[in-house]
């Protein structure tokens, strides 16, 4: 089992949980001494690699090396990503960017890097957290939201491609928990417009308060994940949370009544014949 960026938050859970299970697992960390932590684990069954996910070339050495040194990578999680905060006009363009850098191209490239080696087997479970924020949104999370809705769409795509080979893709979409996600792993662009207070600043200060005290608990994630790579036909989504299940209910139900709504107005757009998908 392949566990990517292992350092903290659920990627360290997901790890644990493996471990517990009895299962190999290679983790990527940021540096010797998380290394040596994460290797210490479990001695023989923890595998550590230092690796940045936004460097392609190194990722793709990295899956490589692992697979001849290591063994087969039966399952791969790519879930390494932050939170960006800031209000769609308060963000800078180069801050949209690094945070599609590495919440979308990294999971890309981890995947893409794996694929070869699960397609040649038939088999193999892909897997890349996306978050409750890759099916609905919320104010003042434009970019974050934006990164895990368009990971949605490639993780989509990607299982119904590669179902023919075997293989399994899961979108992992959790609700709000217990890590330091809100904290620390929180980037946020700078306030400089004072209309977006009203709306925004309370949504801050709640996330802020939160933090610490999220609902969901990591361990339970962790175990949450491991069950669906032993069954025969996992989830292509799995939402955590009931929080998660809450809020992407009632926004894919919006989405649905605007479809419902408007349908007549969409059936207007068409020729009087043509060819349907």
């Amino acid at each position: 089992m392949g566990i990517y960026a292992t350092t903290t938050g659920l990627g360290r859970a997901f790890a644990l949980a493996a471990l517990a299970a009895g299962h190999t697992v290679v983790g990527t960390v940021r540096s010797e001494e998380d290394l040596r932590a994460f290797e210490g684990l479990k001695p023989g069954y923890a595998h550590g690699r230092i690796l940045d996910v936004t460097d392609d070339d190194a990722v793709s050495s990295a899956v490589t090396e692992v697979e001849q040194s290591v063994g087969a990578l039966d399952v791969v999680v790519a879930n390494a990503g932050y939170g960006l905060e800031g209000t769609f006009e308060e963000t800078p363009p180069a801050e949209v960017r690094r945070q599609f850098e590495v919440n979308v191209f990294g999971a890309v490239a981890t995947l893409q890097a794996a694929l070869p080696h699960t397609r040649r087997r038939r088999s193999g479970h892909l897997m890349a957290v996306t978050s409750m924020g890759g099916l609905m949104a919320v104010p003042g999370m434009s970019a974050y939201c934006g990164s895990k809705f368009a990971l949605e769409g490639i993780l989509e795509a990607l299982g119904k491609e590669v179902a023919q080979f075997g293989i399994h893709v899961t979108a992992i979409e959790p609700g709000s928990f217990r890590t330091d996600w809100a904290g620390r792993s929180m980037a946020r662009a700078a306030r400089s417009i004072d209309d977006c207070d009203e709306l925004f600043a309370p949504i801050r200060e709640a996330r802020q308060k939160a933090s610490g005290n999220q609902l969901g608990d990591p361990a339970k994630a962790g175990e949450a994940l491991v069950h669906i790579t032993s069954v025969d036909q996992p989830p292509a989504h799995l939402v955590l949370g009931s929080d998660a299940l809450r809020l992407v209910t009632a926004a894919r139900t919006a989405v649905d009544e605007d479809i419902r709504a408007w349908g007549p107005l969409s059936r207007t757009t068409d020729f009087a014949e043509g060819a349907q998908l």
